[in-house]
């Protein structure tokens, strides 16, 4: 397997329509990278270029320390699952496997012996005389795959492989996926909109928008120490609830005033919170650090309306609104009795909230936590 360098990588298009802009990341050998991000934002294009199956307009691409650009994509010794599978609908599950080794003319009894070892890793040794229309969505997914393995690449690309299954099938193909990664510990990079594939699957996510890359990490540091607004309202379901609020001192003390409640930070983001009094700023808290009490509001306490709630089971989202309009959603139990209507109050875990900068014409920076942040990248 190897590793994987971009060094400065840009797209530009006809009419200069620039795709991706100066992508710098390094990917290391066993690793499992997630590129994601919403549509548009170049990942799919990242992907392309690293595969050969676009021009590279600015940059170098290194794959294990040999320079790729003009490398055609048949001699990069990678593999690449799509989107619609590519499957050929008038060859079985076997010789879809085999074709790529065929026109490699690979010896025969190597190929039959790379075919079913993938089958069965796979779960498709009884599939192997059937042809693709005899197939479910996920198993033509799992052919797919297997006709990537068969070729023991360096590094295995895929481009939304799960976006065309149902829900629960894809929570199957994401266990699978990671699964087969532990199994070859190969160097896979994956493409996806759906950060939940992005947090299940990654060791290294690389989050894009408008393409450029807005932060690289694993999962969890991602979560917890979003270098931005954009990363903290991607990376998370339900997404982290936005306010915002009004930087004041208050009898010596920094206090965020929302208008019709106020919130008191930590004195360590009081310490940053000073340079903006007078200012307004996007405080920012997760719906799962968010507690609830029946007494009267303190100060606190956001004391806000329920609106909506959406009973999933073994938790409830409640739907909340302040009187001043800000809307937000928190996570509790299923067993809490809330009714559509209801005042609660609603205490937040400050040492797990986030303050970001508002700039609404550019990046909307974590405050609090920046320099922490931009020394770990």
């Amino acid at each position: 397997m190897a590793k994987v360098e971009l060094k400065g990588i840009g797209k530009v298009y006809d009419g200069g329509v620039r795709a991706v802009n100066n992508a710098n990341i390094t990917i290391e050998d066993k690793e499992f990278c997630v590129f994601v991000g919403p549509s548009g934002c170049g990942k799919s294009t990242t992907l392309r270029m690293i595969a050969g199956l676009e021009d590279i307009t600015d940059g170098k691409l290194f794959i294990d320390g040999t320079e790729m650009n003009d490398v055609p994509p048949k001699d990069r010794d990678i593999a690449m699952v799509f989107q619609n599978y590519a499957l050929y609908p008038h060859m079985t599950v076997y010789d879809n496997m085999a074709f790529g080794l065929k026109i490699r003319k690979m010896d025969k009894a190597e190929i039959d012996r790379r075919v079913r070892d993938a089958a069965k890793q796979l779960d498709l040794t009884q599939y192997l005389d059937r042809k693709p229309k005899a197939l479910s969505g996920g198993q033509r997914q799992r052919v797919a795959v297997g006709r990537a393995i068969v070729r023991n690449p360096k590094v295995f690309l895929f481009d939304e492989p799960l976006s065309n299954l149902d829900a629960k099938l894809r929570v199957t193909m994401r266990s699978e996926l990671a699964a087969l990664h532990n199994r070859l510990q190969a160097t896979m990079i994956y493409v996806t909109h759906d950060q939940i594939e992005a947090m299940t699957l990654g060791t290294k996510i690389v989050v894009m928008k408008d393409g450029v890359i807005q932060q690289i990490g694993a999962p969890l540091y991602l979560y917890n120490n979003p270098i931005n607004k954009f990363v903290a309202g991607f990376i998370g379901t339900p997404p982290m609830n936005f306010m915002t609020v009004k930087v004041l001192e208050k009898n010596g003390k920094i206090v965020c005033d929302e208008g019709s409640f106020e919130i008191n930070p930590t004195e360590e983001q009081a310490k940053t919170l000073k340079e903006y009094i007078g200012k307004e700023v996007t405080f920012g808290i997760r719906p799962e650090d968010l507690t609830y009490v029946d007494k009267p509001a303190a100060k606190d306490d956001m004391q806000m309306k329920i609106t909506n709630k959406e009973p999933l089971g073994a938790e409830t989202h409640l739907y909340l609104v302040s009187n001043k309009g800000q809307s937000i959603i928190a996570k509790t139990t299923a067993a809490a009795d809330f009714r559509l209507g209801d005042s609660v109050n609603v205490v937040p875990n400050m040492a797990k909230a986030k303050f970001f900068e508002i700039n609404p014409d550019g990046e909307e920076l974590n405050i609090c936590d920046r320099q922490m942040i931009e020394k770990k990248w």
